[in-house]
């Protein structure tokens, strides 16, 4: 039995923008409460991979379990969750949140309040947590922590009179933290007695124990050799160990109500854990399953091919493995007759995609070409029937076709006023439609609608380069609308090459297959016939551009004589290059393909 009493256990999450200074903060907690040694503390303790280190992100949720010893004499039992800030691992911060009663919002006491604090901050409201803000990096020269405050209740409206002042680099302020958890945050509810119910927060592939399933006990207790069942997947399993995390693995009998920890039990998958299925006991389980959530729903597409077919096999392992530690990342086998064999792959936003990507090539040692991203459409086909569409190649026969609908997502922008005319030009460029714009304090916030679509390609990079890096952005998706969409081919010498078809807006058609044809012709090398590029929609050509032949001159070796025998000669290579690019085959190397997929304006 655990000796610490329900009513000194608090179950927290940190929640803030991108670079507002969660992880440092979790750092600077985890040392004061003495969960790792000086010499065992390095920046970031719970950022785990490489890239989360190198690029100073958090992309996994992480659990840690802290002792601490308040000015009441009384020690409490600190569970932390450290989330991402970034758009595309939004669905990491609800899971988190769903074990909590509490969050810390960290704002930066420069910057101020950033489109991701809104949206992680009204996830925390939605949960009904208990929320204390926190300014963070007072020790800035531009710090202006009463502007701040006023902020936070103008545009969230929670009262921040009492916010905690911190700097989490230097620790400033860092034990008014502990003690504002201790005595403003709820202790959990939880009946020791009923039968046991916990939430699967998540889970991860450990190369030792197979894998490790972190919950959070609702009620009941979790014990060590009891037979558990998973209620929504309907499997069984016998839990072989049970502790928790500071951040190192503590093995324990049994976690009681309100406590989050670990177990393991032989699993073998991770798909065979799904986040937010219920864990109860198999001989006398509780009444009713929690509500759990809403799956990770992939939001873009893209293919991912092997730069050489050999590795297509290493591929299809590296990507099995991957997926065990990534639930939110689908794939399936695709073929293309200009890339040969890969995979189809679903993630939730771009850099997700740029993640998965880049840990492919790190950690297994490939080398990859994507294809261009492609969001969900629905087409309604004319007998009433509705299809959806992953890969623009596999679109039906246009007769068959009612309508396309697209996604479309709600943006969220805030901006420092003098680059708001830039910043609504390009939403208006990407076809959007704007629904409101309010300023907080000197900073502009503008909501648009728009097509997911538009979104995908660079939207990101173009609004940070414009902006200068100051402004922020965060969405969610609203519903699918209809569009007047077309399939852009491109051809070369007359054959469609797959990987380079895209839906995209009739209006905007012409300019990319321009744009496209012009970076082919500069990619593909000279050949012995005339090569045409071609873009098309449906059976009209678009765009034109041509890769001239190499000649030979073929006349070289007469001199003088009748001009009869130049012409034969001449008519003669005629017919072998109309011939050769009747039954040529034009290669098209790699990075023409790289080439034409990075779209800039």
């Amino acid at each position: 039995m655990s000796t610490v009493p329900q009513d000194n256990i608090r179950n927290f999450s940190i929640v803030a923008h991108i670079d507002h200074g969660k992880s440092t903060l979790a750092d600077r907690l985890i040392q004061a409460t003495g969960g790792l040694t000086d010499r065992e503390m390095k920046e970031q303790v719970l950022d785990s991979m490489d890239i989360e280190r190198e690029r100073g992100i958090t992309i996994k949720a992480q659990t840690v379990r802290l002792d601490y010893k308040a000015k009441d004499g009384k020690t409490y039992i600190l569970n932390l969750m450290d989330t991402p800030g970034h758009v595309d691992f939004a669905y990491e911060v609800s899971r988190s949140l769903a074990a909590c009663e509490g969050a810390l919002l960290v704002v930066d006491a420069s910057q101020g309040v950033e489109a991701q604090t809104l949206a992680n901050v009204y996830q925390a409201i939605d949960n009904d947590l208990e929320i204390v803000p926190i300014l963070n990096k007072i020790d800035l020269p531009a710090a202006e922590p009463d502007r701040i405050k006023a902020q936070i209740e103008e545009v969230i409206g929670i009262d921040a009179s009492d916010a905690v002042l911190i700097s989490a680099k230097t620790g400033i302020g860092i034990p008014d933290v502990l003690e504002a958890v201790v005595t403003r945050l709820p202790p959990p509810k939880g009946d020791p007695d009923a039968p046991l119910k916990a939430l699967l927060v998540d889970s991860w592939y450990d190369a030792y124990l197979g894998v490790i399933v972190l919950v959070r006990v609702i009620d009941g207790r979790l014990k060590k050799g009891a037979r558990i069942r998973m209620m929504r997947a309907d499997a069984v399993y016998d839990v072989e160990r049970v502790g928790y995390f500071t951040p190192k693995l503590v093995p324990v009998d049994d976690l009681g109500p309100g406590e989050i920890g670990f177990f393991t039990g032989s699993i073998k998958e991770v798909a065979d854990t799904r986040v937010g299925d219920t864990i109860t006991d198999d001989k006398k389980p509780t009444a009713e399953a929690l509500p759990g959530f809403r799956p990770a729903q992939p939001v873009v597409f893209c293919g991912l091919f092997p730069a050489d077919a050999a590795q297509f096999e290493e591929l299809r392992a590296a990507m099995g493995r991957l997926r065990l530690n990534d639930a939110s990342f689908s794939f399936e086998m695709e073929s293309s007759a200009a890339l040969g064999f890969g995979f189809r792959c679903g993630f939730l936003g771009l850099l997700h995609l740029e993640i998965i990507q880049e840990r492919l090539e790190r950690e297994f040692n490939l080398d990859l070409i994507a294809t261009a991203p492609s969001v969900i459409y629905k087409i309604t086909l004319t007998d009433g029937s509705e299809v959806e569409l992953h890969n623009p190649a596999d679109m039906p026969d246009v007769m068959k076709i009612r309508e396309i609908s697209e996604p479309w997502i709600r943006a969220t922008i805030l901006t420092p006023d003098e680059y708001l005319g830039a910043i609504l030009k390009l939403c208006q460029e990407r076809r959007g439609i704007q629904s409101d714009l309010s300023y907080v304090g000197s900073r502009a916030m503008v909501t648009y609608d728009l097509p997911l679509n538009e979104v995908v390609f660079d939207f990101y990079d173009r609004l940070k380069s414009i902006s200068k890096g100051y402004a922020s952005f965060d969405y969610h998706l609203t519903d699918h609308k209809p569009g007047d969409l077309v399939k852009l081919q491109i051809l070369v010498n007359a054959e469609p090459v797959d990987a380079l078809s895209m839906l995209v807006h009739r209006t905007q058609a012409e300019r990319r297959g321009r744009a496209m044809c012009e970076k082919l012709k500069d990619r593909i090398p000279q050949h012995l016939f005339v090569i045409p590029i071609q873009a098309a929609i449906g059976g009209k050509i678009i765009a034109r551009e041509t890769v001239r032949a190499m000649r030979k001159d073929v006349t070289a070796k007469c001199y003088g004589g009748d001009i009869t025998r130049k012409r034969k000669l001449l008519d003669k290579q005629k017919e072998g290059k109309r011939k050769m690019r009747q039954f040529g085959k034009v290669d098209i190397p790699q990075e023409a393909f790289i080439a034409a997929l990075k779209m800039d304006d």
